[in-house]
């Protein structure tokens, strides 16, 4: 469906990642991990790019968008948002989705390709889904954690899913891994790797190193889903 709309809320995740939110119209319907296209307006021009639903379906009042503010123009635009201001709305589209379907479920992310992930993962908390979910979710560094405290949150109401946390630079008193996701890493994590589906975002590069590393694990082709975020 597409409809006009208005800035709800904007919400900032970290010192570069905004959440934008608008009112989410009762008849709208999406599967967690779905995307939309976003209109908005620069200078009187209609401007526009396509971005992930970062809310869950389950989650009724708005939906959301989460953006890296990269420093391009339409990273700009955006960062000049206020709530009121017009926008327009296409949604949903894709097909990179999990709404509790398969068992056990392996997501490899990092960055800003958690915002599919925390759809899918809230959607199965809020519905008590019975899927078994690890998360492996790789930063820079702490501060570029985004979502932590929520996925912290729904680890904690969720005994089927484990959310496990790796950066390359981190404080003294880190405690969760260092360095990039590797093999050892999923096989400690996800023992059962052989019988799981897994899903994997985020930039271009990070997902094919993921989609390599998976294949070199003697892991199902057909058991991967992958989709990338190229910056802009």
């Amino acid at each position: 469906m597409e409809f006009e709309t208005q800035v709800k809320n904007v919400l900032s995740r970290n010192y570069n990642v905004k959440s934008f939110r608008f009112p989410r119209p009762v008849s709208m319907d999406f599967k967690p991990g779905q995307f939309m296209f976003v209109t908005i307006r620069n200078d009187g021009r209609e401007i526009q790019k396509h971005f992930t639903i970062s809310s869950s379906p389950t989650e009724k009042e708005f939906i959301e968008f989460t953006k890296k503010l990269t420093g391009h123009p339409f990273s700009n635009v955006l960062e000049k948002l206020r709530v009121g201001d017009w926008a327009k709305i296409d949604a949903p589209h894709g097909d990179f989705t999990f709404s509790g379907e398969f068992k056990r479920v392996g997501m490899l992310t990092g960055g800003i390709g958690i915002t599919p992930l925390r759809s899918m993962c809230k959607y199965c908390t809020d519905s008590n889904r019975d899927s078994k979910i690890t998360l492996l979710y790789s930063n820079h560094s702490e501060k570029d954690i985004i979502f932590r405290e929520e996925l912290e949150s729904m680890q904690k109401q969720n005994r089927n899913l484990k959310v496990i946390f790796t950066t390359d630079e981190h404080s003294a008193d880190w405690n969760g891994y260092t360095g990039r996701i590797d093999a050892d890493m999923v096989k400690k994590e996800i023992p059962d790797y052989l019988e799981t589906r897994f899903y994997t975002c985020g930039p271009p590069s990070m997902v094919e190193a993921m989609n390599n590393l998976l294949k070199d694990m003697k892991v199902n082709e057909e058991h991967i889903r992958k989709e990338d975020f190229p910056g802009y």
